[in-house]
């Protein structure tokens, strides 16, 4: 049961209208107490849009709301088939990935992923920040199919939906790992990352740098500490990604920074800022996206802009809109990740001159991937023929 039904008095009804997700942002009976999401980003906890039944907290007069304890950090143990995830987008440069966790403690209100924790019957909102899922088999199921018959390598993208470096990376080590067995395998991978954490594994990234066979992108919104901390919580600061920066560039591994994402009237200002500051530490490629507002997303995000920066709620919505067709999104392959219409080319030439000028670009030098060297194969089921 959602978390909001533990006191006073719950209403339900249908979870799975547009209405529903307008209400939200007007709807105090939504929105959770300051005090019990202390370091959090989301301001809201709606059910998932998988459960028939919406809920949400009403006091009932009995002061029942106060006894409601704040939102902690739960991991709870996931136990995936297998490691690798594929997939066939057009727009994205990668056909495999690993997500060491699902859910993300950093609680980016603009996190594109937020959705993905309906499939555990769990909310988009705090949630997602707080009720996590750690896969501690994910390296010996790596290891299984790296070492399948047949298996021909290419670059694995890890970072690409939730952070592998977010804090309780620190206990549960589960990045490490992985990055252990792709070392050992000579498999090349590519890291996405907006935690300075990463700098605890160079000494296997630089080791596999020497074989060209690692890449990280780190992620730098913005260069505002205030904006960064509401917007971002519980991620590394700017100055201590662009640190990461540094510290990946001198231990020669390929660096890049992800202008991501943009947010116009908000943070798009400093997109100049943040490559500027960015190839200054070291990144020789960088790259960009929009903000993108999927399903839950949007609302999360529109209640976080009203509460936080009301005066510039209308202005936002009005120029994300004016680049989604008019929609707060717009899902459609190439187009997605840019946008379209006006802003979005302003934003797309300013990012290609700003480059240009910096020496910075938009094309990786490729991975190696014909030094791979299959695991030993434990584990693997055998073939009856």
């Amino acid at each position: 049961m959602n978390e909001q039904s533990l006191a006073g008095q719950a209403a339900f009804a249908p979870a799975n209208t547009a209405d529903i997700a307008d209400a939200m942002i007007v709807s105090s009976g939504l929105r959770i107490e300051v005090d019990r999401r202390r370091g959090r980003a989301a301001g809201l906890n709606p059910s998932g849009r998988f459960e028939p039944l919406r809920r949400e907290v009403y006091d009932d007069g009995w002061e029942s709301l106060e006894d409601l304890p704040p939102f902690r950090t739960e991991v709870q143990i996931e136990k995936p088939r297998t490691a690798i995830t594929r997939n066939e987008s057009p727009d994205i440069p990668f056909d495999r990935s690993i997500n060491p966790y699902r859910g993300c403690e950093h609680g980016c209100i603009y996190c594109f992923a937020r959705p993905t924790h309906a499939y555990m019957g769990l909310s988009a909102g705090l949630d997602f920040e707080a009720k996590l899922f750690a896969k501690p088999d994910a390296a010996r199921l790596l290891e299984r199919e790296l070492a399948k018959p047949g298996y021909k390598p290419r670059v694995i993208a890890i970072g690409t939906n939730t952070d592998p470096y977010q804090p309780i990376e620190k206990e549960w080590r589960v990045m490490r790992q992985i990055l252990e067995v792709l070392d050992r395998a000579n498999h090349p991978v590519s890291i996405v990352t907006k935690s300075a954490m990463i700098m605890r594994d160079l000494d296997i990234l630089e080791s596999m740098a020497k074989r060209n066979l690692v890449r990280a992108s780190l992620s730098v919104t913005t260069l505002d500490r205030k904006l960064a901390r509401t917007m971002e919580p519980r991620a590394s600061t700017p100055t201590r990604r662009l640190e990461a920066i540094r510290a990946l560039a001198e231990a020669g591994v390929q660096t890049s920074v992800m202008a991501a994402p943009m947010i116009p009237a908000l943070n798009d200002h400093e997109l100049e800022r943040i490559l500027d500051a960015a190839q200054a530490a070291g990144a020789t490629e960088a790259g960009y996206v929009i903000l993108r507002l999927p399903l839950e997303v949007s609302p999360l995000f529109r209640d976080w802009l009203l509460q936080n920066y009301p005066d510039r709620y209308r202005h936002v919505m009005s120029l994300v809109r004016s680049m989604r067709g008019g929609k707060d999104y717009d899902a459609e392959f190439g187009k997605r990740m840019k946008g379209a219409g006006p802003y979005a080319w302003q934003i797309s030439r300013r990012f290609e001159m700003a480059t240009k000028r910096l020496g910075m670009t938009r094309r990786s030098m490729p991975l190696r991937d014909d030094l791979f060297v299959p695991p030993d194969g434990s584990g693997v089921q055998l073939s009856l023929l």
